[in-house]
C-alpha cells in the first residue's frame, strides 16, 4: 500500500473503538482478579502481563495507521513519531528505546518522556496517555 496523507473519519473511530475495548477488557481481568485472588503469585503474574500487554498494543496503535507519511507526520517527536519510534524499537531493538534518525525525537517534550536506552515498559496509565495524545494528534493532521 502507497503512503497515506489522510484517513476518514470512521478509520480513526474503528481504530479507537478497537484501542478502548482490549483496554477495558484488561482492565476487567485486572480488576476481577484483584477482587477475587490475593497472594504474590497472582500480584507478579499481573505486574509481568502488565508491560507485555501494552507494550504490544503500542503495535496495534501503530500498525492500523502504519502507512502514515512524514510529510503530514512531520519530523519532530509529536505523540504519532513517539509511536513510531516505540513500535520500532519493540520489534527492531529488543524493547530499549532508540531514534530514527529522520525524527528529531525531544524526551522532554514527548508524552512518555522515555530517554533514548529506556527499556520500555509500558503500564495501563502510559499507554492511555500515549493513545489519547496518538488519536488527538492524527485527527488534528490526517482527518479527510
Amino acid at each position: 500500500m502507497l503512503g497515506r496523507k489522510n484517513y476518514t473519519q470512521e478509520e480513526v473511530d474503528h481504530a479507537e473503538q478497537s484501542v478502548a475495548q482490549q483496554i477495558a477488557a484488561y482492565t476487567a481481568l485486572t480488576d476481577a482478579i484483584a477482587g477475587e485472588v490475593t497472594g504474590k503469585e497472582v500480584f507478579a503474574a499481573s505486574e509481568d502481563f502488565e508491560p507485555l500487554f501494552f507494550n504490544n498494543m503500542v503495535l496495534v496503535l501503530d500498525r492500523y495507521f502504519v502507512h502514515r507519511i512524514r510529510a503530514v507526520t512531520g519530523k519532530d517527536g509529536n505523540p504519532l513519531n513517539e509511536v513510531e519510534i516505540i513500535a520500532d524499537s519493540l520489534m527492531n531493538n529488543t524493547g530499549v528505546l532508540c531514534g530514527i534518525n529522520v525524527i528529531r525525537y525531544v524526551p522532554d517534550q514527548s508524552v512518555l518522556k522515555l530517554e533514548i536506552g529506556d527499556r520500555i515498559r509500558l503500564g495501563a496509565d502510559d499507554f492511555e496517555r500515549l493513545a489519547s495524545a496518538f488519536f488527538a494528534e492524527l485527527k488534528s493532521r490526517f482527518l479527510t
